[in-house]
């Protein structure tokens, strides 16, 4: 551990602050490191009573654990796992109410004798809660009370005093994380599960699914191959929402071609007016770029990019139109919106 001058020492140069920030880095990963190594199958008891539990986890702790411990929360929520935060310092004057029996509770405290989250322990065993502990030691009095005892071992602190909540919280947040995770690996949660819980955002659009968003019925201009280009455009006049393309499909619904705005356009630059009468079977796109059912949107918008195509058919698996993605339903997306 740095001495006290060495703490209350002014780096001179920015190379030394940079040594400085890397040593806090450095410290951290060996503390992440050590308590890696020790993890046991206390870890895996606890994610256990976790999926097992009825009712919901609420996730507590002081101070910076209990920053630690609504990140938790969320982690738990976002991967399936029906999860609340607690502050101690409330639940004693009323919030103990949101704790139910069949719950279990998860605290957080790396000395495990925060006062605030000691006073709560009482209550939560008379009203029929599980406790999980995560905590320096199991010989510890959170750790002696809880159902579980996640025992992280002993942590030096990155910061050169040796006081301020570092490494420790780095090591609980981590243990937070591993334990959200493998409770979300036991209920098998899959990337679809995920995109509910995420429906806005970059996970969001990452997730989607290209029927989540492509337009159905009276918004997808669709014709038989027997009409005319003209016949066509006259029947799909009036008031609808907008779209640069007709899909032309068979009498079982399946897809056969594509006829778009552009093509039209093309019969009147090139004089071509004649076709207008022809059966647009004959002049459409046969077995146009489509995606199918369950792709994800990003394939769909890389695909419309690289090939410069304003509109996409869906199809089921057996060919079978569905509906249409167009690209003025995309606007503000672009294929780097589904990277990792």
């Amino acid at each position: 551990m740095a001495t006290i001058s060495e703490a209350t020492t002014v780096p001179e140069t920015e190379a030394e602050a940079l040594a400085f920030a890397r040593r806090v880095l450095r410290d951290e990963a060996a503390a992440l490191a050590g308590v890696r190594e020790r993890l046991d199958g206390s870890i895996v008891r606890a994610a256990r009573l976790v999926y097992q539990c009825q009712g919901g986890v609420i996730v507590t702790g002081m101070g910076k654990a209990g920053l630690v411990g609504q990140k938790t929360a969320a982690t738990f929520a976002s991967t399936g796992t029906r999860a609340y935060p607690l502050h101690p310092g409330e639940a004693v004057h009323g919030d103990m109410g949101r704790i139910r029996d069949g719950d279990v509770v998860v605290a957080f405290s790396q000395s495990g004798e925060t006062e605030e989250l000691l006073r709560i322990l009482p209550s939560v065993r008379r009203i029929g809660a599980r406790l999980v502990a995560v905590t320096e030691r199991a010989s510890s009095s959170l750790g002696r009370a809880a159902d579980v005892c996640i025992a992280m071992g002993p942590i030096a602190e990155a910061c050169p005093l040796g006081l301020a909540p570092s490494a420790s919280t780095t090591a609980m947040m981590a243990v937070g994380d591993a334990l959200a995770l493998l409770v979300s690996r036991m209920r098998d949660f899959t990337p679809e599960d995920f995109a509910l819980n995420h429906p806005a955002g970059t996970l969001g659009r990452r997730l989607t699914r290209v029927e989540d968003v492509m337009r159905t019925g009276r918004d997808v201009r669709t014709a038989t191959p027997g009409e005319t280009v003209r016949q066509v455009f006259v029947r799909l006049a009036g008031p609808r929402r907008r779209s640069g393309a007709v899909l032309v499909r068979d009498d079982q619904d399946r897809l056969l071609g594509i006829f778009t705005d552009s093509d039209l356009v093309r019969l009147f630059e090139k004089r071509r007016e004649a076709e207008l009468d022809r059966p647009i079977g004959e002049v459409m796109t046969a077995n146009p770029f489509r995606a199918t059912a369950g792709a994800m949107l990003g394939e769909a918008v890389e695909l419309m990019k690289g090939r410069k195509i304003s509109e996409l058919p869906v199809v089921d698996r057996e060919g079978r139109l569905l509906g249409l993605i167009d690209v003025t339903d995309l606007i503000g997306t672009s294929p780097e919106d589904f990277e990792e």
